[in-house]
């Protein structure tokens, strides 16, 4: 039988159209053309194709408030029965999760998160409330639900809701949680183990904000430090999008503050004075309830620890010097914290872990220190409480040996015996009772306070700010507002384990005053070995600060309630250097620094009792001659925890 050409046609042609209509299109619609009036915003680009290595999601979070708290997370592709690690963040979640425009999860997430993703967890970032994404109200380091708050909304309730969601709506996770992070992020990380949601199985605060006046960002000791203000208007401007700064231009910020007046004058020179948190700074210059019952270390001392903790710290944070060590010890007796409390001191600025640890200012390390806390020990530790992993046997408590450069676990903390270092006639030091008593003065004048680092000084750059507590404190020599005490060429190594505790009898001719004191570590005039090469500052002679700390000497006997100093009385001022692991090597010496400024980081005191220092007048501001005593009955030291 033959079919015509024109009966296959009308055989198929009823097939083709069935299967055209079934099938979906497979070229793209042609778009428009486009004109000279196209407009030209698009509503979104999704800059994660389809071949990246890692999935990224978001969602508003629900409080048992109604408030919704913006969250993101990432995780690679392949992702199953994984674990959860959350960060809870002032600093824009948004960005942390796709810091680099990339296809590779290890380009998109901070390098301290790299081991984490890439071994499978889950990294969940979120903005608290009030700021950036997240619905509410920001209040700075909010109290705990108490006295000081009484929504019954705060930090730890928040945590816990946000976990809860977690662990029901992710569907790739095993159903455990950790909260690591640093500063503001180490204050919510403790904020989340009050009251733990069960689920939250380990932490890791770092360099937490815990008493923002004993020795965090506000204050130390009484002591205002005015960097406060820069960041009181940036996280209260804009939900903390707009970046406000204090507008006081690109000169040195030493002669801008000078010539401001008190603190509170220049904060209203700038007009900041009206800022809700500054006005908390400079309406509560005290320690009353007003800052006590907001330390975080108290509210974790009043329950037992449940939540496995590695608190970490370094050595010469220049921020937060103060609150990972205050937690230890609020902590480190309670039976429950025996085998769930560690501590790690590591040889870094604020922040410094979770960056690259090679150095420091002039100080080289023994490789990349940040990275090997991360992989040796953080990660290990994660692992086991959220992966199941064997027991990493995470030491008590890990420092970084500096000056021998080499990490040392120990079963305590502080591990040294103190041991006074004496101040002694003709500007010496020795650990032998001066033969003699006598005194040293000099006079302290606020027309004229000692620099806290070289000038110009420039408290936004990150190049000036970051390494200031290690810088060489050879550019105050010649002073006349500074004693220098300084110990003979030492034959062997001094180690100390702990927090150098001053004890110091001084007088002052004024009614008030600010006692700074400085342990340091002078280097042989030889250049050792090791020494910095090229661009970088030889180590000959350098004179290494161990240890820096200010005490406003109106606190001296009650750190509520301020008093006038007696002139030319000598008082006993005693307070603790942070807490270091270091050693003071043979051919080195060890020196103590005396003076009452740190300028502009710390306001200046007039010198003169007033109610308010911020609100001192200029001719509040007065010298005043400051004697230190030493040897017989008033015997200064500063009492170095040794070790053998």
């Amino acid at each position: 039988m033959i079919v015509s050409p024109m009966s296959i046609a009308s055989v198929l042609a009823p097939l083709l159209l069935a299967q055209s209509a079934a099938a979906p299109a497979t070229t793209p619609a042609t778009p428009a053309p486009v004109t000279p009036m196209t407009p030209d915003v698009v509503a979104s680009y999704d800059s994660v194709l389809p071949e990246a290595d890692f999935i990224r999601r978001e969602a508003m979070v629900p409080m048992r408030d109604g408030t919704k708290l913006y969250t993101v997370w990432v995780m690679k592709k392949g992702t199953q029965n994984a674990p959860i690690l959350l960060s809870r963040s002032p600093y824009n979640a948004h960005n942390d999760a796709y810091r680099t425009k990339s296809q590779r999860i290890v380009d998109i997430v901070p390098v301290m998160d790299v081991e984490f993703v890439e071994d499978h967890y889950i990294r969940v970032y979120q903005d608290i409330r009030g700021l950036h994404r997240s619905e509410g109200e920001m209040v700075m380091n909010r109290p705990i639900a108490g006295p000081l708050n009484p929504t019954g909304i705060d930090e730890s309730t928040d945590a816990y809701d946000t976990i809860a969601w977690l662990v029901k709506n992710i569907a790739e996770t095993n159903g455990k949680v950790g909260i690591i992070g640093s500063s503001y992020l180490g204050f919510t990380a403790l904020a989340a183990e009050i009251n733990p949601h069960p689920a939250l199985k380990a932490a890791v605060p770092e360099s937490p904000m815990v008493d923002g006046w004993m020795g965090d960002d506000w204050f130390h000791n009484g002591a205002f430090r005015v960097t406060a203000f820069d960041y009181a208007l940036g996280q209260s401007t804009g939900k903390g999008d707009a970046g406000a700064g204090i507008a006081r231009g690109a000169g040195d910020d030493y002669a801008a503050y000078l010539a401001a007046g008190s603190a509170g004058d220049f904060a209203k020179k700038y007009r900041v004075d009206q800022v809700p948190f500054v006005r908390k700074l400079t309406e509560n210059p005290a320690y009353t309830d007003f800052w006590s019952l907001q330390a975080v270390d108290k509210w974790l001392a009043a329950n037992p620890l449940t939540v496995p903790t590695m608190l970490e710290v370094g050595q010469w944070d220049q921020e937060d010097s103060y609150g990972a060590p205050a937690v230890w010890n609020a902590l480190k007796n309670q039976p429950s914290a025996k085998d769930k409390l560690h501590l790690v001191i590591g040889p870094w600025r604020h922040s410094g872990a979770n960056h690259y640890g090679y150095d420091l200012g002039a100080l080289n390390f023994a490789g990349d220190t940040a990275k090997q806390w991360r992989t040796r020990w953080v990660k290990p530790f994660l692992d086991h409480y959220l992966k199941d992993a064997p027991d990493p046997q995470t030491p008590r408590v890990l420092t970084y040996t500096t000056g021998l450069d080499q990490w040392q676990a120990s079963p305590d903390w502080p591990m040294g015996k103190p041991v006074p270092f004496y101040l002694g006639a003709a500007r010496s030091a020795s650990f032998t009772a001066p033969a003699s008593a006598g005194k040293v003065s000099y006079i302290s004048d606020p027309a004229s306070p000692v620099p806290f680092i070289p000038r110009p000084i420039s408290l936004g750059d990150g190049a000036q700010w970051k390494p200031w507590l290690v810088r060489d404190q050879r550019f105050v020599e010649g002073r006349p507002d500074v004693l220098g005490f300084t110990g003979e060429a030492l034959t062997k190594p001094v180690h100390i384990m702990g927090a150098p505790a001053v004890d110091l009898y001084l007088a002052t001719s004024g009614t008030d005053t600010d006692v700074v004191v400085k342990l340091i570590d002078i280097y042989p005039d030889d250049i050792p070995e090791g020494a910095a090469q090229g661009s970088r500052p030889s180590m000959a002679g350098y004179q290494l600060p161990v240890g820096i700390e200010i005490f406003r000497g109106r606190y001296l006997q009650s750190f509520a309630k301020p008093a006038a100093l007696t002139p030319n009385k000598v008082n006993r001022f005693r307070f603790t250097l942070p807490n270091v692991d270091h050693v003071f090597l043979p051919g080195h010496r060890i020196a103590v620094q005396v003076q009452s400024s740190l300028f502009p980081l710390y306001d200046r005191n007039p010198q003169s009792f007033v109610p308010n220092i911020f609100w001192a007048k200029p001719e509040d501001y007065k010298p005043a001659t400051i004697s230190v005593s030493y040897g017989g009955k008033e015997a200064s030291a500063v009492f170095l925890p040794i070790v053998p």
